[in-house]
C-alpha cells in the first residue's frame, strides 16, 4: 500500500476520509491515526508559506553592576586553587572511622596523629616500663609459706524471717587456693616476657631516634635497671629451683 500516494490524494483533493478509506479498502480508524501522526493537511504549500520564520536573537550580555565589580575586585583570583583537598580527605577518613571506632578512641587518634614513629615507640616504652615497676608491688610474695584463699563460687538458700524479711544462708562454697611458689613463678614468667618486649622497643627506638635525642640517656638508665632486675630474677630461680622460661626475641621485626 502506497501511503505517500494516499496522503497526496487527500491533501490535493476534497475527498473525505470515509470515501478515501472505502476507495483504498482501509479502516477509517487506521486512516485517521495516520493523518494525525504524520500531520496531513489540505493545503500544505499555503500553510508552510504562512509560517513565520523563527530567527534566533542573540541574548543580551548583562553588564555587571558596581556591587559585583567590587566583590570581584576584593576576592582576588576568581578561580583559586582548592586549598582544602587535604582537609576534605581527612574529613572523609574521619567519617569512615567514626562509623566503627568509639568516640574516645577517635579523640586519642586525633591527639597522636602528628606524632612520628619514634614518639609512638617512646610512649610504649614508658607504659611498658611503668607496668613492670608497678607489678613489683602487686605481685609481691612475702615468703614461701604465704597462701591466698579466694572464694570462687557459692550457693545460697533463702529462708523467711519473723519480720517478713528473708535471709540468705550459704549452703555450698568453693574456694581457690593460691600458693606462694605458684604465684611467684607466674610473676617471674610474666615479668620476663614484659622485659623482653621492653628491650625490643628500646632497640626499635634507638634505630629511629636521632643520635642527639636526649631520650637515649633515659633509655640507658632503663636498660641498666632491666639488666639488674634480670640478674635478680636469675638468682631467685637458682635459689628456689623454679623452672625457667625461655623467651625468644625477634629483634629484626
Amino acid at each position: 500500500m502506497n501511503w505517500d500516494q494516499i496522503r497526496k490524494e487527500y491533501e490535493t483533493s476534497k475527498i473525505t476520509l470515509k470515501a478515501l478509506a472505502e476507495k483504498h479498502d482501509i479502516k477509517i480508524g487506521t486512516l485517521k491515526s495516520r493523518k494525525s501522526r504524520e500531520g496531513w493537511s489540505r493545503d500544505p504549500t499555503k500553510k508552510d508559506a504562512t509560517q513565520k520564520e523563527k530567527v534566533a536573537t542573540p541574548a543580551k550580555k548583562m553588564q555587571p553592576n558596581q556591587k559585583q565589580v567590587e566583590q570581584a575586585r576584593r576576592s582576588g583570583n576568581p578561580n583559586p586553587k582548592n586549598q582544602f583537598t587535604e582537609r576534605n580527605s581527612a574529613a572523609v577518613k574521619h567519617g569512615f572511622f567514626s562509623r566503627y571506632i568509639p568516640q574516645e578512641t577517635l579523640e586519642i587518634m586525633g591527639m597522636i596523629d602528628k606524632d612520628d614513629p619514634a614518639d609512638l615507640i617512646w610512649d610504649q616504652i614508658q607504659i611498658q616500663y611503668a607496668a613492670i615497676i608497678r607489678a613489683q608491688q602487686i605481685m609481691f610474695v612475702t615468703d614461701k609459706k604465704e597462701m591466698i584463699k579466694e572464694l570462687k563460687k557459692s550457693k545460697y538458700e533463702v529462708f523467711p524471717k519473723d519480720d517478713d524479711k528473708f535471709e540468705q544462708v550459704p549452703t555450698e562454697e568453693e574456694y581457690e587456693f593460691q600458693f606462694a611458689w605458684d604465684r611467684h613463678a607466674t610473676f617471674l614468667n610474666a615479668q620476663s616476657r614484659a622485659m623482653s618486649e621492653l628491650r625490643s622497643l628500646i632497640k626499635q627506638f634507638n634505630d629511629l631516634a636521632h643520635e642527639d635525642d636526649e631520650r637515649r640517656l633515659k633509655l640507658e638508665q632503663m636498660q641498666l635497671n632491666v639488666d639488674k632486675t634480670k640478674a635478680e630474677v636469675t638468682k631467685i630461680r637458682e635459689e628456689t629451683n623454679i623452672p625457667s622460661v625461655t623467651i625468644v626475641e625477634d629483634l629484626d621485626d
